[in-house]
């Protein structure tokens, strides 16, 4: 016969699970966290932020914001945002199934936008808009489908003058290319044909345009590792013109005890071409040279 603490024992453990359900009812559901998830065959899933520290990106410390943006079966989906050191946004970016498809936005550190446009896979399509760092408008082109200059294209001058409008037909000039001063004189007037210059006239300005250089001008840049001469060896102190890894025009000049005095800096933006062309006098920048459309060839 059971003894009477043996069955104390058994009615106490039926009892608990008796109000056992009635416990864990209680108890708040958990929420899982979808932030940076794997899904159970190791894709990425949900929305994802990367973070500090990041290889070769010292800038960004620990916990820093670097992008973020949507995952679907380990692909890119929708905007995807990537930011500046200073916590700003640095670009805006749409992707369709891991690839770059869709509007996009680039902007300065300083939060000013600087590019606008549309991008498919690897090339720009339809409107394009490049703004100064000042918040002036810089270029206008346009972009057929597949990816080459079609229509009117337009530079502006620094101070929001038009600088050069020129017509494009499947990526030459075809029609005429007008070219103006930073006052808005005419400064050029050209007649293109398939890409060649059928008649051209310059204009000279009917008044003087001095250089006036601000107090906190940006001193010219320093010769990186990847610019050197073609040939000739580097000149500290002369003229030098010199080319990037790409074999691309990057600075050009009279040198100073190794850095740029007078002459042009060549900016091209991430497909290789060229988008403006800085002027420094004295060692300082001076504003953005004409652009020419022998230039950008």
């Amino acid at each position: 016969m059971p003894s009477i603490r043996y069955s104390v024992q058994i009615i106490l453990f039926l009892a608990l699970l008796l109000v056992a359900p009635g416990i864990s009812a209680q108890v708040p559901p958990t929420v899982p966290d979808t932030l940076n998830k794997l899904d159970e065959a190791g894709r990425k899933q949900g929305w994802w932020k990367v973070t500090g520290p990041i290889k070769d990106k010292p800038d960004y410390a620990v916990g820093k914001l670097y992008e973020e943006g949507r995952y679907a079966d380990n692909r890119r989906v929708d905007v995807w945002k990537r930011y500046w050191p200073n916590g700003k946004v640095m670009s805006e970016v749409t992707y369709v199934m891991g690839l770059p498809k869709g509007p996009y936005t680039t902007y300065y550190p300083d939060g000013t936008i600087e590019e606008q446009g549309t991008w498919d896979l690897d090339r720009n399509t339809g409107g394009f808009k490049r703004w100064h760092p000042n918040g002036k408008v810089a270029q206008e082109f346009i972009f057929d489908k597949y990816g080459t200059r079609d229509g009117e294209q337009k530079y502006y001058h620094e101070n929001g003058q038009l600088e050069v409008d020129v017509q494009i037909k499947q990526g030459r000039e075809e029609g005429s290319l007008k070219r103006y001063y930073l006052n808005g004189e005419l400064a050029e007037q050209a007649e293109f044909h398939n890409g060649v210059a059928s008649s051209s006239k310059s204009f000279q300005p009917k008044s003087k345009m001095p250089v006036i250089l601000p107090a906190d001008a940006k001193p010219a840049p320093d010769k990186t590792a990847d610019e050197s001469p073609n040939a000739a060896a580097f000149q500290a102190n002369g003229t030098n013109t010199l080319y990037d890894m790409q074999h691309r025009l990057a600075q050009q000049g009279e040198y100073r005890n190794g850095r740029l005095w007078n002459g042009k800096v060549y900016k091209y933006d991430r497909n290789g071409i060229l988008f403006r062309i800085e002027a420094y006098v004295n060692g300082r920048y001076a504003g953005n040279a004409v652009l020419t459309e022998d230039d950008t060839h």
